[in-house]
Formats: C-alpha cells, structure tokens, sequence
C-alpha cells in the first residue's frame, strides 16, 4: 500500500511539476513566433519552431515525412513565394502536458490569401529540449 501510495504521489507531482504557467507561455511562444516568421514570408524563421533532427516527424495529406530538413524542403516546394505562403493564425483549442517535458496541443490553422483561405487542424507533440520547447511531431489537415 504504502509502494502503490509513493506512485501515486509521484504521478501527480510530476504531472503538477509540467503544468506551469510559464511552459504553456513558452509552448505558446513557440507558435506565434512560427506564426510570425511565416507571415514574414521567411520559412527558415517558421521552422526555428521544430526540432532540427532527422527524427522529426511530420504528417500531413501525402502521409508521414520525417526529418527537419525534409520538412523545410516541402514546405518550400508547397509555399514557394510569399503570396503562395498568405496570412497564417493558429487557433489553440487546447495544451495538454503529459510530462514535465512533453506536451500535447491541438489547434487550428487559417491562411488568408488572396485567391482562396484554405484551413484545417493540427496535433502537435512537443517536447522540452535544453530549455526550449521544439515540436517533434506535426500532423496537420
């Protein structure tokens, strides 16, 4: 009993320990500054927001590609110029943490341009890598 009650205790305290302000302005961070790069027109800034490894995953309609600089490449190739790229908002319907250095968010994303406004949802997991928070898995629709 008194084994079971230390986990329990441990659960909820590092579960308590991930869920600070401070993460979810970070994580939040994050994504306005991806929002601001793209709007900028400057990719590179948008993909400061991923980790840079060949382990990054991102899924999207043409099914799972993984590493940073795939993902750079076919974001280049889809938004190739700032009109292609528009006007881009999150809306971030919810931050779950999982860990002290995980969190899980879902949201959505509108572009504005000037022939269309095409939008859809995102799943991000992200995770705390030496002090900043970076996605690790992206899977948008």
């Amino acid at each position: 009993m008194k084994r079971l009650l230390t986990i329990l205790l441990c659960f909820v305290a590092s579960h308590v320990m991930a869920q600070t302000a401070q993460d979810r302005t970070a994580i939040l961070k994050v994504l306005e500054d991806q929002c601001q790069g793209w709007n900028k027109g400057d990719m590179d800034a948008y993909m400061q927001g991923y980790w840079k490894s060949d382990s990054l995953l991102f899924v999207g309609k043409n099914g799972p590609t993984y590493g940073w600089q795939k993902t750079l490449d076919n974001y280049k190739k889809g938004y190739p110029d700032k009109s292609a790229m528009g006007f881009l908002t999150f809306g971030i319907k919810k931050i779950d943490f999982l860990a002290k250095d995980r969190a899980f968010v879902l949201g959505s994303w509108n572009l504005k341009r000037e022939k269309d406004e095409p939008k859809g949802y995102f799943t991000l997991l992200l995770r705390k890598i030496s002090g900043q928070w970076k996605v690790v898995a992206d899977h948008s629709s």
